[in-house]
């Protein structure tokens, strides 16, 4: 990765981390997601399982919700601060989105050989801050955690 695309990725990865403490603070499960365009956020979105009692209210599937309707997400990067789950990852499957951008995959492994094999380029970060941010909410809140993941 080039320095200029270092610093977007940087820049539009601080819209995900944000979304992530956004619904940490309102109590809910610290994972949050950007979508952009071209290095500009289109939308961004946090995890709201907790604070709307929607099962699949993930932070991917609440930033796609966020960007609304787009002609096509091939030219898209979706950046997150977990690894994606399953249902995320056959949401970024389906809507052909080309590039994801994780923060951290250490807590949670998520889905990068299904995505590897349909063609989707994975990055991931090891960004600490998600990590331990991750970490200490498992450690937190086991039973929150579990019921996210489906354990």
């Amino acid at each position: 990765m080039s320095q200029t695309e270092r610093t977007i990725t940087d820049q539009v990865f601080e819209a995900a981390f944000e979304a992530a403490q956004k619904s940490l603070r309102e109590g809910g499960i610290p994972i949050g997601a950007a979508l952009a365009r071209g290095g500009v956020v289109i939308a961004s979105g946090h995890n709201q399982r907790v604070q709307h009692g929607d099962p699949i209210a993930h932070g991917e599937m609440s930033a796609l919700r966020a960007a609304g309707r787009q002609k096509s997400y091939r030219d898209t990067t979706l950046y997150t601060t977990l690894a994606p789950c399953a249902m995320c990852t056959g949401t970024i499957i389906q809507f052909k989105i080309p590039r994801v951008v994780v923060g951290e995959a250490e807590t949670f492994p998520g889905e990068f050989e299904l995505l590897r094999s349909r063609g989707v380029e994975v990055v991931v970060l090891n960004d600490a801050r998600c990590v331990e941010m991750m970490r200490t909410f498992q450690e937190e809140h086991p039973e929150l955690w579990a019921e996210d993941i489906a354990e």
